[in-house]
């Protein structure tokens, strides 16, 4: 099973949403991203948020249209985001998008980021996707990609202060057994030349960016 959350971040950076549904597919929206749902004629099974950034007119539409409304007061702990993620987490979902995570306010959008990480202790794929990229986090182990023509960029950052051991095949610049810490922008935009290509490291975290031209 696949659980797409959408948030309220930019429209425009959010992709074509029917491209990713399925029936494996759940969805759910947070905030104003539940309005770009109903826009899209998809009906989210859960909507999460204040809701502070819709009409009085789109909220009414919203608790008239989603199944399953939580709303939770603008003064809290957690993210409108974090709260549908850990509810998706609990899931125990095999993937989870995330959509109009990025764009908007950069403090949103970097705590959307580091959202990712909850992605290691639960073991579950999650990925942020938008027009330009998909982002994803992973920790120490070996990973295999094919080549994508629709994101033919692909770079790793360290984040953690340090990503120890890194080797890289099948890439237009490969590695072997290469340390990067935070700053270091070696690793930022290479390409897959072979079919199937291989990255693999020891020790930190790291973020893997596919995307477009």
């Amino acid at each position: 099973m696949i659980i797409n959350i959408v948030v309220g971040g930019p429209k425009e950076l959010i992709p074509t949403l029917w491209d990713y549904d399925g029936n494996d597919v759940i969805w759910i929206g947070v905030d104003r991203g539940v309005v770009y749902l109903l826009a899209e004629g998809i009906i989210p099974e859960k909507a999460f948020g204040d809701f502070d950034s819709v009409t009085e007119a789109e909220l009414e539409l919203i608790k008239e249209k989603v199944p399953h409304l939580n709303i939770y007061p603008a003064q809290k702990d957690e993210t409108d985001m974090e709260l549908a993620l850990s509810w998706a987490i609990g899931q125990k979902v095999e993937k989870i998008h995330l959509f109009g995570a990025t764009g908007g306010r950069l403090d949103h959008m970097l705590a959307n980021v580091q959202l990712l990480t909850k992605s290691i202790a639960t073991n579950i794929e999650i990925s942020i996707i938008d027009q330009n990229n998909i982002i994803s986090v992973q920790a120490p182990g070996q990973y295999h990609l094919h080549i994508n023509k629709q994101y033919p960029y692909i770079s790793f950052l360290p984040f953690s202060r340090e990503v120890k051991g890194i080797n890289l095949t099948g890439f237009k610049y490969s590695l072997t057994d290469e340390n990067i810490t935070w700053g270091s922008t070696l690793c930022v935009s290479n390409e897959l030349v072979s079919e199937k290509c291989t990255y693999s490291f020891k020790e930190g975290i790291i973020i893997v960016i596919r995307s477009k031209d």
